[in-house]
């Protein structure tokens, strides 16, 4: 290898990792750190626009202008107590089942040392962390931000897919379906996707129900959720694409009719005060964003949800 290049890689275990410019908010390698990020680069259950595995680098990157700041929202900064632990080692040629099984693998030996957020990444990888999460936990709530239901049983004939997941960790017992939670569906499908969860007795707040509503506009259906949730551990998955595409273009399955930023924010800080065990951040293809709009949306949210946990933990 050679070592006069800027960014070094060398593979430690079942990661790789590169030099501080590239890691999440130029925080240093995992190495007993409370809280972690690691990227799962693999898109290889897209429907529509692949690109997804080069997201976690460019969140990384659109990190770098936070590395100094303190939130203004939760006063804390994570770090000095966030290690960046690389992006994994997948199997890309492999199917779907194996890339699962690996990531799930992975996921399971890092949550052992740090709460942990990935970053994708499609929205396939998210059953592999629900699948180690609820190995540690038992059965999880689930905060669910995204453009589409993804309670499809089947994926365009294949048996599952970035659409399925959400399907599968129901059926799966994997979480708890009245405590199961999508914020921002918009998406066409028949109906009985588009109202899986809420027939199974969870909740969904659609966008079209979040129109014109921000701030104080978003506290009824806050703490709707809160009340519903309670104390049970809880996994959160964001989908960029819950967004409108006006606010993050880089993305696969890109729908108008979305979430503003701020929107997003104020569900974050919110939603810090629950037992949050994880997080995820998928479905970022930079190769479709301008002025890196969508990598600059991923980083905040990253960076929000970490600085809520380092708050809720300080305070203890």
């Amino acid at each position: 290898m050679d070592t006069d290049k800027t960014v070094h890689i060398s593979h430690i275990g079942q990661f790789a990792f590169a030099s501080n410019s590239n890691r999440f908010l130029a925080a240093p390698t995992l190495a007993g750190h409370r809280f972690a990020v690691s990227g799962i680069p693999y898109d290889g259950a897209v429907t529509n626009r692949p690109g997804a595995r080069f997201g976690p680098q460019e969140i990384r990157r659109a990190s770098l202008m936070l590395c100094d700041g303190i939130h203004p929202y939760f006063d804390v900064s994570p770090l000095g107590q966030l290690g960046d632990a690389g992006d994994m080692l997948l199997p890309n040629a492999s199917g779907l089942p194996e890339v699962r099984r690996v990531i799930e693998q992975q996921a399971s030996l890092l949550m052992q040392q740090a709460h942990c957020v990935f970053l994708g990444g499609d929205h396939s990888v998210t059953l592999s962390l629900l699948r180690a999460q609820h190995a540690r936990h038992g059965k999880l709530a689930l905060i669910h931000f995204d453009a589409h239901c993804d309670t499809w049983e089947d994926h365009f004939g294949e048996p599952s897919g970035h659409g399925t997941w959400t399907y599968e960790a129901i059926t799966e017992g994997l979480v708890d379906k009245a405590k199961t939670v999508q914020i921002g569906i918009r998406s066409s499908g028949v109906r009985a996707a588009r109202e899986y969860v809420r027939d199974q007795g969870g909740l969904i707040f659609s966008a079209r129900d979040l129109r014109g509503k921000d701030g104080d506009g978003l506290a009824p259906i806050i703490a709707t959720i809160r009340e519903r949730i309670g104390d049970t551990p809880c996994y959160l998955t964001l989908d960029i694409d819950c967004l409108d595409p006006a606010f993050a273009p880089g993305t696969g399955t890109p729908e108008p009719g979305g979430m503003s930023s701020s929107q997003v924010m104020t569900f974050l800080e919110e939603f810090a005060a629950l037992n949050l065990v994880g997080m995820d951040c998928v479905e970022v293809a930079p190769a479709y964003d301008h002025a890196e709009l969508t990598s600059n949306a991923a980083a905040q949210f990253v960076w929000t949800y970490l600085c809520g946990q380092v708050a809720k933990t300080t305070l203890r």
